[in-house]
């Protein structure tokens, strides 16, 4: 998909969708290949207040140069789109899990971080500090599964290619304060 495509796809699903900067040639494409992409994960950002989360996942941080995804979901419900190509969010991750997102099967626990995930997952990043008390507002879970089944309905996944951080990455709790599952249902439900 080209990045207009992607936003094409966001956009016809509904949402609000803010664009940052140069978002379409902000990539990570220098350090590896961007593709095949074979789904989208989902994760928190442990951060709070809008401008400064946009602004995180945009430029990064030392240790961490940024993209550090797609898009960022805030809290009212838009998506900033931040980056396209491949994004510091993923890491590395399961191959056996990758097989199943690509199967479209249910998925195995992840055990082990031996695949590149910044090559073959489109991210958002959703604004949230992952703490299992931070609210999550309707409006945002509204727009994480708007945003998930834009971009499955475009390449004809269903929703078993959404997955989040804490399902591809050992040791990752990410998204905190919902369930994939329910969020898969959501998903599930869009694409009807």
């Amino acid at each position: 998909m080209s990045a207009s495509s992607f936003l094409d796809a966001l956009r016809s699903e509904g949402l609000t969708v803010v664009q940052v900067g140069d978002w379409r040639h902000h990539n990570r494409n220098g350090k590896g290949p961007w593709g095949p992409v074979h789904g989208v994960m989902i994760h928190h950002t442990a951060t709070s207040g809008g401008k400064r989360t946009v602004e995180l996942c945009r430029n990064g941080h030392p240790d961490l140069p940024g993209p550090l995804c797609h898009g960022v979901i805030t809290k009212d419900g838009h998506v900033h789109l931040v980056g396209y190509g491949r994004a510091n969010h993923a890491g590395l991750g399961d191959d056996d899990v990758l097989r199943a997102v690509i199967a479209e099967r249910t998925l195995p626990h992840d055990n082990e971080a031996n695949t590149d995930g910044n090559r073959c997952f489109y991210g958002f990043e959703c604004e949230n500090l992952g703490d299992g008390e931070d609210p999550w507002p309707a409006v945002q879970l509204e727009a994480v599964e708007k945003a998930a089944a834009a971009v499955c309905r475009h390449h004809g996944w269903t929703e078993r290619s959404v997955i989040g951080h804490k399902e591809w990455q050992p040791g990752k709790v990410d998204p905190r304060g919902f369930t994939m599952a329910s969020m898969r249902a959501r998903v599930h439900d869009r694409l009807k």
